[in-house]
């Protein structure tokens, strides 16, 4: 696992590459890989690593950080 500063975020080896999810099949770039703290169903603090992929069109689309793989 690659470094992770203090907001989070980690200093992933794709951040800038083309990456697919391959849940949606969506295509973009790799913007951000976050290590997020989440409420679970009883309300105790969970750890979620979610990756950003910025699309074509500007949005970007979070995903678990497991379902991207490099394109190109």
């Amino acid at each position: 696992m690659a470094a992770i500063d203090s907001f989070g975020h980690e200093q992933h080896q794709w951040i800038g590459r083309t990456v697919r999810d391959v849940a949606s099949g969506t295509e973009g770039e790799l913007t951000a890989v976050v290590n997020e703290k989440k409420h679970n169903h009883l309300g105790q603090f969970t750890g979620v690593r979610l990756a950003y992929i910025k699309k074509a069109d500007g949005r970007e689309l979070p995903t678990a950080a497991a379902n991207i793989e490099l394109v190109r």
